[in-house]
């Protein structure tokens, strides 16, 4: 297996899905060992920096990317199998922003409200102990919170030449803020152009359903993840496998149009690998599926559609790559 280490440099960071050049090419069944940077660029070290004085957009949310994927063709499945996402410093950080985040007024639901104080927090790593650290600024509270590292942003490029803002989550993947993109995940997103051109970044060393202040605890990332193709119909939204699951991500607003993309396209996902016609798909998913909310605070809102494996007949999704692809990860 090629194995090809990537960190970029300050002036590689991608700010877009779409709209960019390749940093490098490689081939299918490639592993990249990566190092992402946080969605504040590194700025906030302190609970004296403030994101309105350290940040600088449109530059954030830095992406580690994007690859070209010999090969690959507008309608393609890319495979991205996450075998490694860890901590790369020993400190994460969060913020709330003036207008956002989900409970308080945004430029899109606009109220006369003012916009909440704001502030930064800042969250030490216990590598020994696999937490990280909330203190709270009001009070004495102090509590050590399991270390669950994952990916907010996961994507391609878009099709039809669009470009879109690394905050953006759509049919592309992109920004979707999701805890199921995690080290044992693989993620299968439709191709748009030629060659793919993902990227990945927006480390989170934890986060709640929903990342109900807009912000994780973001911070830095190692990732290690096999790249494969299927030369299959790409699916309509991005999909996740994982031994427990089978998940489907849609985004849009408002958020039951979210909720509506990814069940859908896993009530079609369910008809091809058991046979069902529409209705008895809609019905089984109706039964069985756990639906966690992602974001409620990007450009898009994004809705999980989650079914477990141990209700389902065994299938072989996508002819069985996830197994194949973890079994692989084994070797690195």
């Amino acid at each position: 297996m090629d194995i090809l280490e990537f960190m970029p440099e300050p002036n590689e960071y991608t700010w877009t899905f779409g709209g960019a050049a390749p940093l490098r090419r490689i081939k299918p069944g490639t592993a990249l060992r990566l190092w992402t940077e946080d969605a504040f660029c590194g700025t906030l070290r302190s609970t004296a920096d403030l994101a309105s004085a350290s940040l600088t957009m449109p530059f954030v949310n830095p992406q580690t990317g994007p690859f070209y994927v010999e090969g690959a063709e507008p309608g393609d499945t890319l495979v991205l199998h996450f075998v490694e996402v860890t901590p790369a410093r020993s400190w994460g950080a969060s913020a709330t922003i003036p207008f956002f985040g989900g409970l308080t007024s945004t430029d899109r639901t606009a109220t006369l409200q003012d916009p909440l104080p704001e502030r930064t927090w800042i969250y030490e790593v216990d590598t020994d102990k696999q937490t990280v650290g909330f203190q709270a600024q009001g009070s004495d509270l102090e509590i050590a919170l399991p270390i669950e590292p994952m990916l907010g942003t996961v994507g391609l490029a878009p099709a039809a030449g669009e470009v879109r803002s690394s905050l953006v989550p759509d049919t592309f993947g992109g920004n979707m803020d999701t805890p199921e993109m995690r080290a044992g995940a693989t993620c299968f997103l439709n191709v748009n152009v030629e060659g793919a051109l993902f990227s990945v970044g927006d480390g989170h060393y934890r986060q709640g359903e929903g990342e109900s202040c807009g912000t994780a605890v973001e911070g830095a990332m190692n990732v290690v993840l096999i790249v494969e193709l299927v030369k299959t119909p790409g699916p309509a939204w991005p999909r996740i496998e994982n031994d427990d699951y089978l998940a489907v991500v849609g985004s849009s607003r408002p958020l039951e149009d979210a909720w509506r993309a990814g069940q859908v396209d896993m009530v079609g996902w369910l008809g091809s690998l058991y046979g069902l016609d529409k209705l008895d798909a809609y019905q089984l998913l109706s039964q069985v599926s756990e639906v966690p909310l992602a974001n409620v605070v990007d450009a898009n809102y994004s809705v999980v559609t989650k079914v477990p494996k141990r209700l389902l007949p065994a299938a072989d999704v996508y002819s069985g790559i996830h197994r194949h692809l973890r079994d692989l990860a084994a070797t690195l």
